[in-house]
């Protein structure tokens, strides 16, 4: 029996929303990808460059980890369409069944927040203009930081379950 097989059979028994090897490889590598980038941009951005002195040239990799921060963005796009074509859906009949119903909110929290962060993302490198720039950066940031720990309790809500099952 392969690797995804016995994941498959596992997840069938225990009636687990799980996604598969893959796909929980990359989500968290991209989100590590996103978050550090955007991460190290900001303290170098704030400390070192442009934004901590209004006559300094923004530091030198500023460019390179925004175009490390954009290819974690397209990564991230695709991801959440993986999700949205099986998870999601997969996830809405579970609950509706009143199985990981828990789950529910912050899946639901999950999307907005991340349809919140394409399209900050999206007007951040287009159409924002010059004076609202910082603020809107903020928020975009703050949004991406948030996601963790909900992404976090959202995965992980099935095994305290299970835990507490056996307890």
């Amino acid at each position: 029996m392969t690797g995804w097989h016995r994941h498959r059979a596992a997840t069938a028994r225990s009636g687990a929303q799980t996604l598969k090897p893959w796909q929980r490889r990359s989500l968290v590598a991209t989100s590590a990808l996103l978050l550090g980038s955007g991460a190290v941009w900001l303290g170098l951005h704030y400390l070192a460059g442009a934004g901590a002195d209004t006559d300094a040239l923004p530091h030198p990799f500023e460019a390179w980890l925004m175009r490390l921060h954009g290819l974690g963005a397209f990564a991230a796009v695709f991801m959440l369409g993986v999700l949205a074509a099986a998870h999601v859906p997969r996830g809405w009949r579970l609950a509706a069944h009143r199985r990981h119903a828990a789950q529910q909110p912050t899946g639901l929290v999950l999307c907005a927040l991340g349809a919140l962060l394409v399209a900050s993302g999206y007007l951040l490198y287009y159409f924002t203009p010059p004076e609202w720039r910082e603020g809107f950066g903020w928020a975009h940031a703050l949004l991406g930081v948030v996601m963790l720990p909900i992404g976090l309790a959202h995965a992980n809500h099935h095994r305290l379950q299970q835990r507490d099952r056996y307890a």
